[in-house]
This record gives structure tokens, sequence and C-alpha cells, in this order.
């Protein structure tokens, strides 16, 4: 089993998806101890009480090396295991499909693979909290099943299963859906697409969404919450180097990412959406204003339920 990492330093915040912050770029081969105390200095000022880094989609050896790398530097500083609490690995074991990859490199895209998932975790040291795969990449569910017995979350997202897929996920361990109305086209079939089919089993999962207005647009995260229920949804802002910095150019790997002046992250060919700029305050503002929720409603979206999702 994982052992618990949450720390009790205190916040208004948890947040199970960040790729990096106010400048500083988790998935970078060049990040330093410096530079990550500072990224958390400048999350705790936001009010975090803990987060998962989170490393997306390269070649295993590589995201094996970032994993390494940011287990090392957070064992160094007290004050970075203070706000990291573990790691959110998302992909590689993802759809490669245009739309469904997102912003994942699709040449690094690979099915799901026991050996290559235990370099992952053997690399993060114990500090793996989240992995998001494709169930329909993952034959017999066999990772899934081996994730779920470690005690480790395992999410679903880029991804299409069908019906039947998905609940053979949520028999052998799936507890969570990352970032529903993301990693999936902009076009989807009416009726029988990934958003309806993990709506009809929001019963039995956490569904995070990534509530900038960008990402989901207001009138449809509203209809998503009540359908969901406030007791199974959970906040993320899948924060990049951008957060809190405003329009301009950044990384997220090797990739380049623009940020307009709406705040929306795109790729270098603004062919699709590359995370966000986002943070959690702005998150909470949006969430009052565009959507009515009350101060317990918040709070239970953006601490309690992911809180509780890594129990």
């Amino acid at each position: 089993m994982t052992a618990p990492l949450m720390s009790d330093r205190q916040g208004r915040y948890i947040d199970l998806q960040v790729n990096g912050y106010q400048g500083v770029d988790f998935n970078s081969d060049q990040l330093t101890a410096e530079s990550l105390h500072q990224a958390c200095e400048h999350l705790a000022a936001d009010g975090i009480a803990g987060i998962l880094a989170t490393i997306i989609t390269d070649d295993i050896e590589r995201m094996a090396s970032r994993l390494s790398r940011l287990a090392t530097l957070r064992a160094a500083d007290p004050f970075s295991q203070s706000v990291i609490w573990g790691f959110h690995v998302e992909g590689p074991f993802i759809l490669p499909e245009p739309g469904y990859v997102g912003t994942h490199p699709a040449s690094a895209v690979r099915p799901a693979n026991v050996d290559a998932m235990q370099r992952l975790l053997d690399a993060a040291e114990g500090l793996v909290r989240i992995v998001t795969l494709a169930p329909e990449q993952d034959a017999d569910m066999a990772v899934t099943r081996m994730l779920a017995a470690q005690g480790i979350c395992v999410a679903a997202g880029h991804c299409n299963p069908s019906l039947d897929e998905l609940d053979a996920a949520i028999d052998a361990g799936l507890t969570m859906f990352t970032h529903l109305g993301n990693g999936c086209p902009l076009e989807l079939p009416r009726h029988d697409n990934i958003i309806q089919r993990v709506l009809s089993r929001a019963d039995q999962l956490w569904i995070s969404f990534i509530a900038d207005g960008v990402h989901v647009p207001w009138p449809a995260l509203g209809n998503y919450l009540k359908v969901t229920g406030l007791k199974r949804a959970i906040v993320v802002t899948d924060a990049i180097s951008a957060a809190g910095l405003g329009p301009g150019k950044y990384q997220l790997g090797d990739q380049s990412v623009v940020v307009d002046e709406q705040g929306a992250t795109w790729s270098a060919d603004r062919s699709h959406l590359a995370g966000s700029s986002a943070t959690m305050p702005q998150l909470e503002s949006n969430l009052r204003r565009e959507i009515g929720l009350t101060n317990e409603e918040v709070s239970r979206l953006m601490f309690h339920n992911p809180r509780s999702a890594l129990r």
C-alpha cells in the first residue's frame, strides 16, 4: 500500500494536477532545487495545502528521469515536501488519436504495460498517488489492477473506452476520471460519447474538472456538476509554468505554450489547449461568480473531495 503523504500544513486548496507554477516547469529536465522551492512558495502563498506534481507523457526513460529528479529535489527540501504530497503520472498509456491525446506527444504514447509502469513507480520512490491512463489501452486491465492493489488511485483520461470497457476498468479498481470535458475532440457524437458515458457512472467515480471557463464553458460545467453532484466532483487547475503570470510564451516539457489575453493556454500552432494558466484562487472566484457556489460547496470541490480521493 502507498504510505500517506499528506502534511498538516494549513491551506484552502488541494490541487491534484499541477504541471508547474509561476515560471517553473515540473516537466523540465533542468528543474533545480531552488526553482522547485520557489514554485512551492508561490503555491503556499496562493492558499495551497498540497498538490500532486504532474508528469506528462514522454519516453518512459525520460518520464522516469523527471520523476526521479522531482523525488530527489523534494526529499532535500522539507518545505517542498509539505507542499508536494506526491505525484500524478498522466500518460503515457493514453489514446494516441487526435483530440483524445491532447497536448501529449502522440509519438510517445504506448499501450499500458506492467513493467513500464513499475519502472515509473520505482523512479518516483513511492510518491505516485494518481496514474491517468486509457482503459482501452490496458489489456485485461492489468496495470489498473496492479496500481489499485498498491493503493494508487487509477484515473481514466485522454481516452474513449466503450461503456463495457469503462465498467471493466471500474471493476478492476478505476476510481477517477481526469478533467472531464477535456482530452477529447472538439466534436463528438451527439449522444454516445465519452462525456456521457462517464457521467452515467458518476456515482462510482471521482470526476475532476478544470473550472477556468476555457476548458469547459460555464453552462456545461454547471450541468455536469448537477449530474455528478458535489460529493464526487473535484476541481483541478492542470496548471503549467504559466500559472499566475499572464499572457506570454512558456514551456511544458519540450513544448512551447502560448497564453493569450483571456488566459487560455494554447499549443504553439493554436490547435489545442495545453494545460492551464489558472490558479486555485481564480478558480474559486469563478465558481462563486459563474456557478453560484457557496463557501461550503467550494471547499468541498477544492479541498475535502480531493483529500478524500487520496485516502
